[in-house]
């Protein structure tokens, strides 16, 4: 079964709107059959698509270090649980676990994992698509942000064109999960 890595908050945010489109990433997962891979979390944003998803019948694999465990915000109802000794350890396994990546909204932690992966299909490391859940425009600066790198030329078109950004569930699922270009070098020549 296709999997695609969600990263985001574990908190539900300062808009009622976050939920909602926690609820409709959920849906759009389980609508196209994907398993849900995450951060094994109960609690904000985390707990409320793993919730969701496994309400609607899918799958979800979720990835957590023991002293997240231990501090008792692992969620107990998983599809499947993998508890890790680490942080870098948990990231690694639901990067091989995934066929692509998003970002909801969140934190920096959010932030920091959504970058790793692209930076990973920046080096050739995997050939998997990354994507920016922009809800209520939420990552209209780093769109932004990403899009001056390539006018600077310190990130290829190419590559740029790899972070996929949408406020449609489905149709962000869609593009992150789609078949793409094999990696072409990280340098401008």
């Amino acid at each position: 079964m296709p999997s695609i890595a969600i990263f985001c908050g574990s908190s539900s945010g300062a808009d009622p709107a976050y939920v909602d489109a926690a609820r409709e990433m959920a849906a759009a997962i389980v609508d196209r059959d994907l398993r849900l891979v995450y951060g094994a979390g109960s609690v904000g944003l985390m707990g409320i698509v793993a919730d969701e998803v496994l309400r609607l019948g899918g799958e979800v694999l979720g990835v957590i270090p023991q002293f997240l465990m231990d501090m008792e915000v692992g969620h107990g109802g998983l599809t499947e649980l993998v508890v890790t000794e680490t942080m870098h350890e948990r990231k690694r396994i639901m990067a091989e676990a995934s066929d692509g990546f998003i970002a909801m909204p969140g934190g920096i932690g959010t932030l920091e994992e959504i970058i790793e992966v692209f930076t990973w299909t920046q080096l050739g490391i995997h050939n998997k698509h990354c994507g920016l859940y922009n809800v209520k425009g939420y990552y209209d600066h780093l769109s932004a942000l990403l899009g001056h790198m390539v006018a600077e030329r310190f990130l290829k078109d190419s590559q740029g064109d790899r972070m996929h950004v949408g406020a449609d569930a489905g149709a962000l699922l869609d593009l992150v999960m789609s078949e793409g270009p094999g990696f072409e070098g990280k340098w401008l020549g």
